[in-house]
């Protein structure tokens, strides 16, 4: 595929439309020619406003991250599709660099080394698919301190072959920043609006694996993320888990992800009461009860 092919950039907004503006901004200077910027407005409180060469889709009610892709998806021309997060910052030749880094693998899920600027440092952008298993590491608190170690690191999901200028296979890549082929995204329907926030991109690139469409790191092309760091961590933890039990059921270890889940609570609640006992911030009974509402799937998605 040569890296001339047109693209179409989807750029999901909500909230304040200073970000969004400002990646807006960045798409019309760069140097890929065949480059087509669609804004899906998600029935933000702050509307993105009209701008000269940017198409855009006001959806009529809040559907989430992938609803809001699905609707500039729909009116999209190019052959390529980059699914892009409004808070990221890109360089003038990152649309051609990641066509021509993507060219050799597709038909292909592709997406670059991302900078997250709120924390200093690369994210492990690649994933392993989710298990019961990789899910309830990642609840225990006990582990937390200990995500540094490359064995837990890989335990919890991660694919750490993924670092700057590697070019690998993965499961599935986070969806701050995906190239795929439109025909390919459409094939399977898009996103599944289903999920409301996280999830939706592991889900879409499981039914893309099961149709022969890998997903692939491309450690050569950089952007800088800047995370959702203005949202809730308590909202941001609800969404992940509510996504993570929908994406269980639909792949077969629903049941599984609960008792898995279950067992974490517990050790979580035993780990806070001592941290509680001895003098540490925390009231375990409070974090035991919310933590076993998110287990059992007790807390709406959205």
């Amino acid at each position: 595929m040569r890296s001339g092919h047109a693209v179409s950039v989807v750029v999901p907004h909500y909230g304040p439309p200073e970000l969004t503006l400002g990646l807006v901004h960045q798409l019309r200077t760069q140097t890929h020619e065949q480059l087509e910027v669609i804004v899906a407005d998600d029935c933000s409180p702050q509307p993105f406003p009209e701008v000269e060469g940017v198409r855009l889709v006001r959806r009529q009610h809040n559907g989430g991250f992938g609803s809001a892709v699905n609707s500039g998806a729909a009116i999209a021309h190019g052959e390529l599709l980059l699914i892009l997060n409004s808070d990221l910052t890109i360089t003038p030749t990152f649309v051609a660099d990641l066509v021509a880094a993507a060219a050799p693998w597709q038909p292909a899920v592709t997406g670059p080394l991302i900078y997250w600027v709120e924390q200093g440092r690369d994210e492990l952008t690649g994933r392993h698919f989710p298990t019961a298993t990789s899910s309830a590491l990642e609840w225990l608190t006990v582990l937390a301190r200990h995500r540094h170690r490359r064995a837990l690191t890989e335990g919890i999901g991660n694919d750490t072959a993924c670092v700057p200028g590697a070019v690998v296979p993965v499961d599935w890549l986070v969806g701050a920043a995906l190239l795929l082929p439109r025909d390919c995204f459409e094939a399977v329907g898009g996103f599944d609006e289903s999920y409301f926030m996280n999830g939706e991109e592991v889900d879409l690139q499981r039914r893309l694996r099961d149709h022969g469409i890998p997903s692939v790191f491309l450690g050569t092309v950089r952007v800088e993320h800047v995370g959702g760091a203005s949202s809730d961590p308590q909202r941001r933890q609800a969404w992940a888990i509510a996504a993570r039990h929908r994406y269980a059921r639909r792949w077969g270890f629903g049941r599984r992800l609960k008792v898995a889940l279950g067992a974490a609570t517990m050790v979580n609640a035993v780990t806070n009461g001592v941290r509680q006992l001895a003098g540490r911030e925390v009231d375990a009974a409070t974090v035991a009860r919310r933590e076993w509402r998110l287990a059992m799937d007790q807390v709406s998605e959205q």
